[in-house]
C-alpha cells in the first residue's frame, strides 16, 4: 500500500484533512516514520503543515511560548532556554534531536517523551486550533485527539527551582529507563513550598507523583525529611515492561533515582 503525502500551509486545513481515516500527523517524523518503515498499515496519508509559527519561540515577561514544530536541538541553542536545555538534551542523539519536536514529545509513548515529562512538571499549557488547556488534560485525552497541536506555554523557572533527570542504560543516547523532572519553590530556609513532580516510564504517558509532592510541603531536602515523599513515590504508578527494564525494576529504582534528584 502506497503512503500519500499531504502539505498544507494552515493548521485549519490540515485539522481537515486529518479527519480522515488512516491520515496522520507528520512533524519531525521520528515516530510515525519509523512506524510506517516497520509495516504500519493503518496509516495511508500523512498530514504536514508550513504555517511558520509552528516553528517560532517566543521568550517574553519570563513566559516562552515554543510552536509545536520547534525541535529539541533548537531548544538547547536558544539563550533563553536554557532551564529547558537539559529536558531536551535527553531525546535521543543529535540527529534524532534535530528532527524530534516539542508536539510530537506530547504524542510520544513511554520509554519516549522525556521533554513531555519536563512540559508537565512545569505546568504548560498545549494550544491548539480551539484553544488551549493544561498539559495534564491533554496529556489524560491525547489517544483521541486528531488536533493539530500549534504551540505549548509555560513560565519559565526561576533558577535551582527546576531539575531534571533521564535514567538510561546506554549513555548518553540510550531509551529511558525512568526520567524525573521536578519543580520546587522554597523558603529562604530551604523549606518546600510548593512541589511538582512529573514522572516518565512510570506508565503508559508521563504523569505526577502526586503522593510525593504532598509529602514534600513542608520539608527541607535532606535526606530524613525526604524519606516520606521516596516511600510514597510509587503510589498509583503502572510502570512498562520492555526490553529495556521491566516494570518490577522499574517501580524498585524510581524512589532511588527520586532521592539523587531531590539532593542534587
Amino acid at each position: 500500500m502506497s503512503l500519500a503525502l499531504q502539505t498544507f500551509s494552515t493548521v485549519k486545513d490540515a485539522n481537515a484533512a486529518l479527519q480522515a481515516s488512516g491520515t496522520r500527523y507528520l512533524g519531525g517524523g521520528t515516530l510515525v516514520v519509523r512506524a510506517a518503515n516497520e509495516g504500519d498499515v493503518s496509516v495511508s496519508s500523512l498530514v504536514r503543515v508550513t504555517e511558520p509559527s509552528l516553528s517560532a519561540v517566543s521568550v517574553s515577561g519570563g513566559k516562552a511560548r515554543l510552536g509545536a514544530s520547534v525541535t529539541m536541538a533548537a531548544i538547547t541553542r536558544h539563550p533563553e532556554l536554557a532551564a529547558l536545555a537539559p529536558a531536551a538534551r535527553a531525546v535521543g542523539g543529535p540527529a534524532i534531536r534535530n528532527m524530534a519536536t516539542v508536539g510530537g514529545n506530547l504524542f510520544a509513548p513511554a520509554p519516549y517523551g522525556d521533554f513531555a515529562v519536563a512540559l508537565l512538571a512545569l505546568n504548560a499549557t498545549v494550544a491548539v486550533e480551539d484553544g488551549e488547556m493544561p498539559v495534564e488534560t491533554f496529556l489524560a485525552g491525547r489517544d483521541t485527539s486528531r488536533a493539530v497541536v500549534t504551540a505549548v506555554s509555560l513560565s519559565l523557572p526561576e533558577a535551582e527551582s527546576f531539575r531534571f533527570l533521564k535514567v538510561s542504560r546506554v549513555k548518553p543516547k540510550g531509551v529511558s529507563v525512568l526520567s524525573i523532572a521536578a519543580l520546587l519553590q522554597r523558603t529562604a530556609d530551604g523549606t518546600v513550598t510548593s512541589a511538582r513532580i512529573a514522572l516518565g516510564c512510570m506508565a503508559d504517558r508521563p504523569m505526577r507523583a502526586k503522593a510525593a509532592e504532598k509529602a514534600l510541603l513542608g520539608c527541607k531536602l535532606t535526606p530524613e525529611e525526604i524519606a516520606p515523599a521516596l516511600a510514597v513515590a510509587g503510589e498509583d504508578i503502572t510502570p512498562i515492561t520492555d526490553p529495556i527494564a521491566s516494570a518490577w525494576y522499574r517501580a524498585e529504582v524510581l524512589p532511588v533515582h527520586l532521592g539523587r534528584l531531590l539532593l542534587s
